[in-house]
């Protein structure tokens, strides 16, 4: 049985609501060995959408599932054709006010470990070292045959070739980074294969439908094991995969917040909810850590 994304999930109505005041973050941060679980929420800034946000992609599109790719070749043409187009926006994001805060906390040595659910690689833009990155990356991709690996930009030039009259124009781009157009859009558009064996690429990515290799759950439970608190920034803990590390830190004591303007699954394992955007409240926490950002830092 193919399985499908899930796109939602009805919030608890006795959870308290979330607060605009940041101190019980500061505090947490102050203290050291925060494990930060960070989602799409934080790159939104970066202008690359939210799924289940307001005006979140789940409202219009339905991810590619794991099933779908590897089974059916006209999903591969429409995936490849899409992600193709949306690369060149994606790749194009830059670090945002949240991101680069994470990377102060990190140089300060406030926190224990890094761990995101995002595949567009802005932590480590930013600046972030040793980030876990749990659903792989759109950077990598992967051939389905031998195993072997290879940079985004060397598949984008390949296609760029082999669909040189490809221009068309997309209606929004999606947090996997695909754009959205209709099948008279993708047309003809061809695939190349691996360089090495021939074999199916697939993005280096977790596709719902797929699991995240075991080896790197369990070395992100030890990550909480270790912790001293969980904060996680911008994700609506929907799937099981970030959700885990949220009930693990609960059931063992730790302390869990959230920076999230919307209702999250995982609240009522929390301390406190932020519900403001990371960006601000992440710039905020700096100030009273005083940490100052990148970006605002005098001149010499």
């Amino acid at each position: 049985m193919r399985m499908r994304p899930t796109l939602s999930w009805t919030p608890a109505e006795d959870l308290p609501p979330g607060t605009t005041d940041p101190e019980q973050v500061v505090d947490a941060l102050s203290a050291g060995g925060v494990l930060v679980l960070s989602g799409a929420g934080i790159s939104t800034e970066s202008g690359i959408p939210d799924y289940r946000g307001e005006g979140g992609s789940l409202s219009r599109h339905t991810p590619m599932t794991y099933q779908d790719f590897t089974s059916d070749a006209q999903a591969r043409r429409r995936y490849w054709a899409r992600s193709h187009l949306g690369w060149r926006t994606f790749g194009r994001a830059r670090p945002n006010a949240g991101h680069r805060a994470v990377a102060a906390f990190a140089r300060h040595g406030l926190l224990s470990g890094l761990i995101t659910q995002n595949v567009d690689g802005l932590h480590q833009a930013a600046g972030s070292e040793d980030v876990v990155e749990l659903h792989g990356s759109l950077g990598r991709v992967v051939c389905l045959s031998c195993g072997a690996f290879s940079p985004r930009h060397e598949l984008a030039r390949r296609l760029s070739e082999a669909n040189a009259d490809f221009e068309p124009v997309a209606a929004a781009m999606n947090p996997d980074g695909d754009a959205d157009l209709t099948d008279d859009q993708v047309g003809d558009f061809r695939v190349v294969p691996c360089a090495a064996c021939g074999g199916i690429l697939k993005p280096d990515v977790v596709f719902f439908g797929e699991s995240v290799p075991p080896p790197r759950v369990e070395h992100c439970r030890t990550l909480v094991r270790e912790a001293a608190s969980l904060l996680v920034l911008g994700s609506s803990l929907t799937v099981m995969s970030g959700l885990r590390f949220v009930r693990q830190a609960g059931q063992a004591g730790k302390p869990v917040l959230i920076v999230n303007r919307d209702p999250t699954r995982g609240d009522q394992h929390a301390l406190t909810r932020v519900a403001l955007p990371l960006g601000t409240t992440l710039t905020t926490v700096a100030g009273r850590l005083g940490i100052l950002l990148d970006d605002q830092a005098a001149p010499a």
